[in-house]
């Protein structure tokens, strides 16, 4: 056997002293802690006895070396190791008190201290780790960093981190790092050592027997693994010492049980670090010849175990640490040894170490022995190490030491002579003796070492322990540690202590409980109530018979068990949980979490570890009786044992998560109810702030309840608010992870991301935690989120949940999942094809709702404990058969989810070859002994470099999104149906401020427009325009174009939600260019129009202007004549109106003047034409019930039943031969026949309306009718050119034709007739709609159309000329006055035309029902209404919603205009008067320099001063064509000056209703522009579509909130109860309809889109909201709407007394919960 140089101090220690380097002056930058011990140590003289450093390998001065000279040594005496011994003095004294031998020892200590020091700063400075100002944090590793190299080897200064990152990965061989030597004094590049003889053939040859060779001294050993361990180990922070040695433990290593600090030299136990630990092992005992096998799972400090301490006492050839592994595990090296890759000579920081590792028999014959046993190491000379050796001598229950010889006298014969007379069992281990196991007295053994195989002496060692364990023996039990005096306890520590304390304080609570009692106890809030409240939650969503009565029952019950949850909130336990969490720092919180955890953990062991027996032992007989096919009884009467089995499992759980639910139900309860807090109760708003704190931390929050199968929304929701608010809504990538119970989920994200979800099998995760891992700086500008969050679920088909409801709650958990994900890994455990394809139809069945539901994951399949994964064959293979198994599943699932696929790819896009990672097994061999396998690690690495390079092409999800996710995939799960009942409210608000920003674009296209127009519209009154090119306006409006085509690139390119966004694109690009050409198209046509109108107009304007030439002239005349009567005004009066009369006389006297309207007379001329009866005509007009036809509630009176029901398609033909009848005269009738026939129409009447034939469907239709008659109508009337042409009598007649053609094709398609009076009321209600603006456009027509009444408008102005001649005034003021008149004229169009654009412009930008999209609107419309209780204003927006959002948009203005902001309104008419006031002044002055220049006359100086005024106003220039004997321009231009300031002043004043009289008005174009939008009603509700695009295909109608179908009249067939429930609560239902009247096939609600066309254009979405305005609605205006349908709210569609509980106010403000997405 070689000597073990890793327990050697010659060979394991710190090396030779020839090899040590000095620490360079980079060096000298060591951790605070060396540099103060450095300091005390050469400080103190007189009293450095008090120094407790030593010696390890030196007590006497003639007794310099403890190791025996070996071949491998190199020997010398060099300074080893420093260590503490006792409080009271360390070093021995002379019993003289020799004071020179003192201070040679003061001296020789000092010195050994200080190079101590200086190797221990050389290794943290070779590591990188001298720098870590900061301990190494959890922190540190729980962050996604770039990928390992596994290949490569890894420089010096990267080692510690590269070991922690593998470690982490349960790599075991993180211990087995190849180094690249890449340091100058590192390196193993140089020439290898050659002999300094001179070079012959025979000196060549004697150089091989040469002993001395030239050695390059500078050359440095790489780092020892062990010291990179421990180097690490004390450079980490307490949990992260815990978790490391909770990897180490996972990967099969011995853990420091004693540690030298390298600074104080104190002995540490680092007790905490264990206990993360858990063992489980068979214990196995026979009794009555035959083996029982008992199963222990503990936490290892808990673990009463007999433990065995192996020592070594001097230097010999025996590896005592590769002899340990023997007895442990022979394929694995627990501890480390010399023959261990890597290991060197020099050795730093291990002696003195004592490392324990526990062997945990599987319950096998194999089994090396039947207990569970620690092995305990100590590193080094155990002579030396005098203090650790007592303790575990004294701890141990049998004590092994090897010794190099057995001599009395040697100097180890004083330690063994003391374990000799010991109690505990000793076996001596004696490396020059062959002799095999001989006991002694006492029960100890002697064992020869020499010439005997490893193996040989392994068996008989485990013989012999297992002999003497086998009898009684002491037991040891890690946490006695913490009695052990002389060392000190890292549990001690202040802070550890004070987390202790108070997680002790929420212990004693518990103490002596039943764990099912302590949560029943004191976190009643989570438990029953909850549970009740979830069930009560979900019977929501699954109403039956009266489903508002039953909601509000529902509810009113949700509300009692949240009143109830609140009076049984705040327990003992939670106010002192709260009170630790608020008050204690970080650390403290953390070490309170970790103890309250380790407590209550404990609580429940017992009880779960005899559970989890009966349920296997039940489980087993279970799975036999169904392989057996058993029929009886007994497999029944098993599984209701399991059953009742889960759920006391369920019940002995017991862990945070419970607390964290309680709190959750605390702060729902309370949020729901808006509690406040009672004084001495923690206050519950605060906590979703302390768990998001512990989020952030990188703590598991539970998202989804695993016992109540359900979301705590408000909980989650307010929890990921205050993660948004502390650190801000940052981007994450979802990771979902799926896969059956114990398939190693929670495993693989511990290791592949350093998570802390829980792995025991005791303890399966429940339900769905999520966790956030930062992207490391390192990689972050390699990707577009910062965190990834994981989410890591319940396993699919737990063992607990099995037989319950199981598959409904699995579909629930991956559909919920599978949604959250930006990608989902399936992992799938072994190579059952069973097991599999359960997974695989659930998983696919999510994936296939995802599509249907718009959302796109991705997903990669994790086959986990595949045999032989290095077989690519075979890989090929079973990726083939994953394929095919995928492929079947989506067939399958496109069945039950109604949808085409042929295959998964249909589904998602999936590349086998890619998206298939294959795991190597976890455990090298069989556990619980068994290490990871390397080849898990490797997988574990290529799966995180696959997942984040797809990641990588991913942006993420902001925190906020992923709320509303959360949200809106819980909600459609608690509907049966989940794809009719997803609401993406995330991808709705987007769309919504897209609309918002559509709306915008369009506004500023149409605005620019308008403009345009005007300005053109200008310049062609003043003749300056004969054509107008579709190029010239698409020119004119390119700017503007352009523009909003790159705000809208930069929208869709730059909003953080451009992902979502990029699917409407191509849709509102071409939506926006339509508009555009739209607009240019209209503006054409319009302009066209007023071209027309002026060619047509050419004649009579050549003639007003020949007028108004002959007027002049006579006033000229006629003021000659008068000159001296100028200070008569009468006179002057008298003599100007006899010559006028005349004057008109002449001019207008072979011109017919136009007649007006005569319209009551046309209207009833033409329905009598169309053969229709005076009297009856006459009776509808005196009546005036037409002007209302649209708004009735019932039609009844106006049908005709006589028509047979088969007579379907002659409606036309009885309608015409009963008009036939009707106009040969009265016929007369017996008495008799009257009688019969009145009785025959009633009782047909009633029978109809039983049948439903006439019933709310046809009354729908009749008013859909009168809608699109009316439509029709005026938009025939409004496109004659009543207003340039006037009015004609053959427009009414064309409206009048239209309305029979109309109604007769109606009456075709339906079962009876509609009556005379019904044509004749719809026929005047149109011609009544058209009146107005008929009569206002013949007006217009009249005013400049009509020589007469022209001639007489000019009356005033010639008389004013007239006068002015009279007093003698000149031409040129004479001109002025005239000028002042006709700008006047113009400059009121101009500024009223000009303020109606401004003020449609400030109201769509500022005014809030206009400046957002048509939802926006109808919220306001809405509100509008109900302030003004306005009944007939709600049945028009019911039947007619276009017509009531215009009147609402008119009044608004009205309002705006003449009431709330008149001074804003009349601000910016004065600012349009201001801008006509400056160009005229300008056009005045420029006009005259340039006539005054050029020498030019009156007429010139018109024209340019025409040209001047743009396309602003309108001029005519041929009044300056009478005054050519103006020459004094200057003063034309002073006397226009002086005219215009009266007429700017009249026009400043002007009021603002004069804007109807002109082109432009404000409220037309907002009506226009906000009324461009979708107007498709509901076919239940009524309710609008809130789109804002007008063809928004191939999205589906849709609209936020839906009403109670009563509001359009809805009832049962055969009854006269109005329907009370809502679209949103039917479509969930189980109830079916009828979609029309007449149907004789009634379909389920639940498939509304298959009852025809127009239901099928709708997306309802079942929800649970409650609209509590229309509920208002209803109550308030039941006896209207009973009224108005004839109808009542009574039986089923009884109002519920709760709807009658909402005010007005309550109404209203529920309007922008409704309405605020």
């Amino acid at each position: 056997m070689e000597e073990d140089k890793d327990d050697n101090p010659a060979a394991g220690g710190g090396g030779e002293s020839e090899t040590k380097s000095v620490p360079s002056a980079a060096n000298e930058k060591v951790i605070p802690e060396l540099t103060l011990v450095l300091i005390a140590v050469e400080e103190k003289d007189t009293s450095a006895a008090e120094i407790q450093v030593k010696r390890d390998a030196v007590k006497e001065p003639g007794v310099t070396e403890h190791s025996e000279k070996t071949d491998e040594n190199t020997g010398g005496d060099e300074i080893k190791y420093v260590q503490s011994t006792t409080r009271k003095g360390a070093l021995d004294m002379d019993a003289r008190g020799n004071k020179d031998k003192k201070s040679v020892k003061m001296f020789e200590e000092i010195n050994r201290n200080k190079q101590y020091q200086r190797e221990t700063e050389t290794l943290l400075s070779r590591l990188h780790l001298q720098d870590k100002q900061q301990k190494l944090t959890p922190a540190d590793f729980l962050k996604i960093s770039p990928p390992v190299k596994q290949d490569y080897d890894t420089s010096e200064k990267d080692l510690a981190h590269t070991f922690l990152q593998r470690l982490m990965m349960l790599d075991y061989r993180a211990r087995y790092i190849p180094v690249r030597q890449d340091s100058p004094e590192v390196s193993h590049l140089k020439p290898d050592p050659v002999s300094d003889t001179v070079e012959t053939d025979d000196n060549d040859f004697d150089a091989l027997f040469s002993t001395t060779v030239d050695y390059d001294q500078s050359i440095q050993t790489h780092v020892h693994p062990m010291d990179v361990q421990m180097a690490v180990f004390h450079c980490s922070d307490s949990f992260f010492k815990q978790n490391m040695i909770t990897k180490l433990s996972q990967c099969q290593y011995a853990l420091p049980l004693l540690v030298p600090d390298p600074v104080t030299m104190d002995i540490d136990c680092p007790l905490w670090t264990f206990r993360q630990i858990r063992k489980s092992w068979k214990i196995t005992k026979i009794k009555d010849n035959s083996k029982i096998v008992t199963m222990k799972s503990l936490p290892i400090c808990k673990a009463e175990t007999p433990m065995v301490s192996f020592l070594r006492l001097g230097s010999l050839s025996l590896s005592k640490s590769q002899l340990m592994n023997t007895l442990i595990n022979d394929r694995h090296n627990t501890f480390f040894h010399r023959n261990c890759p890597g290991s060197t000579k020099s050795r730093h920081l291990m002696d003195g170490v004592a490392e324990i590792a526990w062997y945990c028999p599987a319950g096998k014959p194999n089994d090396a022995f039947t207990d569970c046993i620690a092995f305990c190491n100590l590193h080094g000379d155990a002579l030396s190490i005098d203090k650790q050796r007592d303790i575990l001598t004294e701890k141990s229950s049998v004590n092994v030491v090897l010794v190099p010889t057995l001599e009395k006298g040697d100097k180890s014969s004083a330690v063994i002579s003391a374990l000799y007379r010991s109690p505990k069992p000793l076996i001596i281990l004696i490396a020059d003796n062959n002799y095999g196991a001989v006991q002694m007295k006492g029960g100890n053994y002697k064992i020869g070492l020499k010439d005997r195989s490893q193996s040989d002496v392994s068996e008989e060692l485990k013989k012999v322990i297992g002999g003497i364990l086998s009898g009684s023996h002491a037991s040891f039990q890690l946490e006695t540690m913490a009695g052990v005096s002389g060392i000190r306890v890292d549990e001690d520590d202040t802070v550890c202590q004070k987390g202790k304390s108070d997680a002790m304080k929420i212990v004693k609570l518990l103490q002596g409980m039943e764990v099912s009692k302590i949560k029943d106890t004191f976190l009643p809030c989570h438990g029953q109530l909850w549970h009740e409240w979830c069930r009560i939650n979900k019977e929501l969503y699954r109403l039956k018979g009266h489903i508002e009565k039953e909601k509000c029952k529902k509810q009113q019950e949700l509300i009692e068990k949240r009143q109830h949850q609140c009076t049984a909130s705040c327990s003992e336990l939670i106010k002192l949980f709260i009170e630790s969490l608020s008050s204690l720092p970080s650390t403290d919180k953390e070490y309170f979490l970790k103890w309250t955890q380790i407590l209550i953990d404990a609580l429940s062991a017992d009880d779960l570890t005899s559970i989890l027996q009966r349920y296997d032992a039940t489980w087993s007989e279970v799975l036999d009786l169904k392989k057996s096919h058993d029929k009886s009884d007994q497999l029944g009467n098993k599984q209701k044992e399991l059953d009742k089995i889960s759920t006391e499992l369920q019940s002995a759980t017991f862990g945070l998560e419970h607390i964290f639910r309680e709190m959750g139900q605390i702060y729902e309860a309370h949020a729901s109810l808006q509690k406040q807090t009672k004084r001495g109760q923690p206050d519950w708003s605060k906590y979703p702030e302390l768990a998001a704190e512990l989020m952030i931390s990188g703590h598991p929050m539970e998202l989804m309840d695993g016992d109540a199968g359900h979301v705590p929304l408000t909980w989650i929701c307010s929890l990921l608010d205050e993660v948004i608010k502390k650190m801000g809504n940052k981007r994450v990538f979802v990771l979902s992870v799926l896969g059956v119970q114990s398939s190693g989920k929670s495993t693989m994200l511990n290791a592949m991301f350093g998570l802390q979800f829980a792995v025991s099998a005791g303890r399966c995760t429940k339900g769905a935690f999520m966790q956030l891992v930062k992207v490391s700086e390192e990689i972050k500008k390699d990707f577009q989120f910062d965190y990834v969050l994981v989410v890591d679920t319940e396993g699919l088909r737990a063992l607990e949940l099995e037989g319950n409801a199981s598959l409904h709650h699995d579909n629930e958990l991956a559909t919920f999942v599978v949604g959250l994900g930006n990608m989902t890994l399936i992992n799938i455990f072994g190579e059952n094809p069973a097991e599999m394809q359960d997974v695989l139809q659930i998983v696919v069945q999510a994936f296939m709702r995802m599509k249907k539901v718009k959302l796109s994951p991705s997903c990669v399949f994790v086959h986990q404990n595949v045999t032989d994964i290095a077989a690519a064959e075979k890989n090929m293979d079973g990726k083939r058969r994953l394929q095919e198994k995928l492929d079947q599943m989506a067939k399958l699932a496109a069945k039950e989810e109604v949808c085409d696929a042929e295959c998964f790819n249909d589904i998602i896009a999936f590349d086998v070859q890619k998206d298939v990672k294959y795991f190597a097994q976890l455990w090298e061999g069989s556990p619980p002994m068994a290490p990871p396998n390397p080849g898990y690690s490797e997988s574990i690495q290529e799966l995180k470099t696959f997942i984040l390079s797809k990641a990588s092409q991913s942006a993420g999800i902001t925190l906020s999104q992923f709320k509303s996710k959360i949200h809106d995939l819980w909600n459609a799960l608690m509907n049966e149906n989940f794809v009719f009942s997803f609401k993406n409210t995330l991808e709705i608000a987007v769309y919504r401020k897209l609309e918002v920003q559509y709306g915008n674009w369009t506004w500023a296209l149409r605005s620019n427009m308008l403009t345009i127009e005007n300005q053109l519209h200008t310049t062609i009154e003043n003749g300056k325009l004969d054509k107008v090119e579709l190029n010239f306006l698409h020119k004119e409006m390119n700017k503007t174009y352009e523009e909003i085509k790159k705000a809208m690139t930069k929208y869709f390119d730059d909003d953080r939600d451009k992902e979502m966004l990029v699917q409407w694109r191509g849709q509102f690009e071409n939506k926006i260019k339509e508009f555009h050409n739209e607009q240019v198209r209209g503006v054409k046509r319009k302009l066209d129009e007023v071209l027309q109108q002026k060619n047509a107009c050419k004649k009579l304007d050549d003639k007003k202007t020949e007028f108004e030439n002959k007027l002049l002239q006579k006033s000229k005349e006629l003021a000659h004549q008068l000159k001296d009567k100028a200070k008569d005004e009468e006179e002057l009066k008298k003599h100007f109106n006899s010559v006028w009369s005349g004057l008109v006389r002449e001019l207008t006297a072979n011109i017919k003047p136009i007649e007006d309207i005569n319209y009551e007379e046309d209207q009833s001329k033409i329905i009598q034409e169309l053969g229709f009866e005076w009297c009856l005509i006459e009776e509808s007009k005196r009546g005036g019930k037409y002007k209302n036809i649209s708004e009735v509630g019932d039609y009844g009176h106006y049908v005709s039943l006589t028509k047979d029901r088969d007579l379907r398609n002659t409606g036309q033909h009885s309608q015409d031969k009963e008009r036939e009848r009707d106009t040969r005269g009265p016929r007369i009738r017996s008495t008799t026949n009257q009688l019969f026939g009145f009785l025959s129409e009633k009782v047909k009447k009633a029978e109809y309306y039983c049948k439903g034939y006439f019933g709310n469907e046809e009354q729908r239709l009749i008013r859909s009718l009168i809608d699109d008659v009316e439509k029709q109508s005026l938009d025939t009337i409004k496109s004659k050119p009543v207003a340039t042409r006037g009015y004609s009598l053959t427009y009414l007649q064309e409206v009048a034709n239209n309305v029979i053609k109309i109604v007769t094709e109606f009456e075709s398609k339906r079962k009876y007739a509609l009556k005379k009076e019904f044509t004749v009321d719809l026929i005047l209600y149109v011609f009544h709609r058209a009146e107005s603006w008929l009569s206002e456009s013949h007006k217009k027509f009249k005013k400049t159309n009509d020589a007469l009444s022209y001639v007489e408008s000019k009356n005033t102005q010639y008389y004013s000329i007239f006068r002015s001649f009279c007093k003698g005034n000149s031409s040129a003021a004479v001109l002025a006055e005239l000028m002042c008149e006709k700008l006047k004229v113009s400059t009121v169009e101009a500024v009223c035309n000009k303020t109606a654009m401004g003020l449609a412009d400030e109201m769509k930008c500022t005014f809030p029902a206009f400046s957002g999209n048509r939802l926006n609107l109808e919220k306001h419309l809405l509100k509008s209404l109900a302030e003004k209780e306005d009944f007939d204003g709600f049945k028009t927006y019911i039947w007619n919603p276009r017509k009531q959002a215009e009147a609402f948009i008119k009044e608004e203005v009205k309002k705006y205009i003449f009431t709330d902001y008149k001074d804003k309104a009349q601000n910016i008419l004065k600012k349009n008067v201001e801008d006509i006031k400056t160009l005229l002044s300008q056009a005045l002055f420029d006009a005259t320099e340039k006539v005054k220049t050029q020498s030019g006359d009156s007429k010139m100086w018109g024209e340019e001063f025409s040209i001047l005024l743009k396309d602003q106003l309108t001029f005519n220039t041929a009044c300056c064509q009478n005054f050519s004997d103006i020459n004094d321009f200057d003063f034309l231009k002073e006397e226009t000056e002086k005219g215009l300031v009266s007429v700017i002043k009249e026009v400043s004043s002007l009021s603002l209703d004069k804007m109807e009289e002109f082109r432009m008005k404000p409220d037309q174009i907002l009506i226009d522009h906000l009324c461009k939008c979708c107007w498709v009603t509901c076919p239940f509700c009524a309710a609008v579509c809130t789109n804002t695009l007008e063809d928004h295909s191939p999205d589906k109608h849709n609209v936020p909130f839906h009403r109670p179908r009563g509001i359009k009249g809805w009832h049962p067939r055969g009854t006269v109860e109005l329907v009370i429930d809502f679209c949103t609560t039917s479509v969930a239902s189980d109830k079916c309809f009828y979609p029309s009247h007449d149907s004789d096939e009634s379909f389920p609600f639940k498939e509304y889109q298959k009852a025809g066309e127009k239901y099928a254009t709708w997306q309802i979405t079942a929800d649970e909201s409650k609209p509590t305005y229309w509920k208002w609605f209803v109550c308030r205006f039941q006896k209207q709407l009973e009224d108005h349908y004839k109808k009542k709210f009574q039986g089923g569609g009884e109002i519920p007394s709760e709807w009658r509980n909402y005010s007005k106010p309550e109404a209203i403000k529920s309007l922008d919960d409704m309405y605020n997405l």
